[in-house]
């Protein structure tokens, strides 16, 4: 039995105050969080991965028939998916109505369902990610104030977050000057650190829903394959939907499968 999904509504609530209330009714406080797309299973939301042609898209999130679903990019760092799964936890929590209204206006004919947000609302999605993943109280009980780059370097690994986005979160809390978050915003860029982040985090983080899903349907005699075929969609496609999110392969050898019709692709 998978759990119900329990994502609080904070409509209309300024994004750090929604981020304190969500972490309140999840009964994690304010420490770290060591693995986001679980805590976000825990609470009912499905989470799958995006498929390689949308390295582009950094992830989606939509709501459909009361469930909430995350679409995450996989190929990004697992520091850039953390960031990327609570920003879309924001969109649920802040934007479910916008979400919700999309969803309604897909018919049953459609091949996708699309969620549209403006520039206010990926701003409010971002502060709330931030606040989320580093809370301001247990980040200024933790933040030297005038941290060297070892420190810095420590702390993101704490907070399992890159180091671009603590620096960002120190400077928006008042914990680091202008001139500090200037001089390392230069030091960043100097040494690459926007694209390869120095002592990043070993593992990504995996689904522990979609194996036991897939465990319990291989007890039943059922395989990827006949999953591909009930949804009407190619064995790769499925594939792509679990792939960075599932540690090994669900189902062990995979029997060949003939190419299933062609049908429309929808969130179920």
């Amino acid at each position: 039995m998978l759990p119900a999904p329990d994502v609080p509504e904070f409509a209309g609530t300024e994004p750090e105050a929604a981020a304190r209330a969500v972490r309140q009714a999840w009964t994690v406080g304010e420490r770290p969080i060591r693995n986001l797309v679980h805590l976000l299973e825990q609470h009912g939301v499905s989470v799958f991965s995006l498929a390689e042609q949308c390295r582009e898209v950094d992830a989606f999130s939509v709501w459909r028939n009361g469930t909430p679903y995350v679409f995450l990019n996989t190929m990004k760092s697992p520091e850039r998916s953390r960031l990327d799964a609570a920003h879309e936890l924001g969109h649920l929590v802040l934007h479910r109505h916008a979400h919700a209204a999309c969803s309604e206006r897909a018919s049953d004919d459609d091949e996708h369902v699309s969620s549209f947000h403006g520039r206010e609302a990926e701003a409010e999605a971002n502060r709330f990610a931030s606040a989320f993943l580093m809370p301001r109280a247990a980040l200024r009980a933790t933040a030297p104030r005038m941290p060297t780059f070892d420190q810095l370097v420590q702390l993101k690994r704490t907070w399992r977050v890159s180091l671009a986005a603590l620096a960002h979160r120190l400077h928006n809390i008042g914990t680091m000057n202008d001139w500090q978050y200037r001089n390392l915003c230069i030091e960043f860029s100097r040494k690459g650190y926007r694209t390869r982040e120095p002592q990043g985090l070993e593992e990504r983080e995996t689904s522990q829903v979609l194996p036991k899903v897939f465990a319990e349907l291989r007890k039943k005699g059922t395989r990827r394959h006949d999953v591909a075929r009930a949804l009407r969609v190619h064995l790769g496609e499925l594939d792509e939907l679990l792939f960075g999110l599932v540690i090994a392969g669900v189902d062990g050898p995979e029997a060949p499968a003939t190419s299933p019709p062609r049908g429309h692709l929808r969130l179920v």
